[in-house]
């Protein structure tokens, strides 16, 4: 039997590092918590980390631990950040905006936080706003600004066929598996075009791991489900990044083990 080789890799979505979320809110880990977790991603061999406004603390708590990395890790990694939902730190609650003052202030912040920014992607991108000169505009901002590679979180197929038409992203980022494999027929389209896959809610919000999304035991995912969670993925696609969130060291080096199981 011929084995395929992928260019699939694991990245760490840094949502529980910045505030609660899911259906069983778990406390956000204090920062040298936070900064102990990341330390052990970058010893497990996690390059990419995918943080964004909308994430609470998550931002501050990446750029004071990227900070602190000699030049050589930094460079190593590949950070995301996104723009276009906001977090209200009064109401602790999100909002969209992807007015051009708007996302000009939060691609601003959000390189002051970093201090560089690897990946920029429009977050909650529809299909009418991929290529809206306001977001057209913050993009050149952006690109002024240094940043050199752009992506676009959609949730519909409409919204990535537009985003892969405008030519402005080389990543889009979308829900992908068993449970939910609605944007399927995305990847023929992103690898005729060349863009990379973003995958995030690999395990269907924790229900493909019998646990809900935010609860420890979805987060660790451990298991034959999980392994058979990521299989799945790379039965589908061969080139990408699947996003695992946690902010937990064991579930992260559970997730770890398990992806490396479905995808030696």
């Amino acid at each position: 039997m011929t084995t395929v080789q992928t260019r699939l890799e694991l990245g760490l979505g840094l949502l529980s590092i910045g505030r609660s979320w899911g259906v069983r809110p778990t406390e956000v880990p204090a920062e040298e918590e936070a900064h102990a977790l990341l330390r052990r991603a970058l010893d497990l061999g996690v390059r990419t980390l995918d943080t964004a406004p909308a994430y609470g603390t998550s931002e501050a708590v990446l750029g004071r631990f990227l900070a602190d990395l000699p030049e050589p890790q930094r460079s190593a990694l590949t950070v995301m950040t996104k723009a276009g939902e906001h977090w209200d730190a009064d109401g602790a609650s999100t909002f969209v905006d992807h007015g051009r003052d708007a996302l000009r202030r939060s691609i601003d912040r959000s390189l002051d936080l970093l201090q560089g920014i690897d990946v920029l992607q429009i977050h909650k991108a529809t299909a009418e706003l991929v290529d809206s000169p306001d977001v057209v505009a913050a993009i050149e901002h952006a690109r002024a600004a240094g940043v050199t590679r752009f992506g676009a979180s959609v949730a519909t197929v409409e919204a990535g066929q537009r985003a892969i038409g405008t030519g402005l992203y080389s990543f889009l980022q979308f829900p992908f598996n068993s449970a939910d494999d609605r944007m399927g027929p995305l990847l023929p389209l992103m690898a005729q075009a060349g863009l990379r896959a973003i995958v995030n809610r690999p395990f269907a919000m924790g229900s493909l791991v019998g646990a809900p999304a935010g609860s420890a035991a979805g987060s660790a995912a451990g298991g034959d489900a999980a392994r058979a969670a990521f299989a799945f993925i790379g039965r589908h696609l061969a080139d990408g990044i699947i996003l695992t969130g946690t902010g937990k060291v064991a579930h992260l080096e559970a997730n770890v083990a398990s992806f490396a199981a479905a995808l030696p």
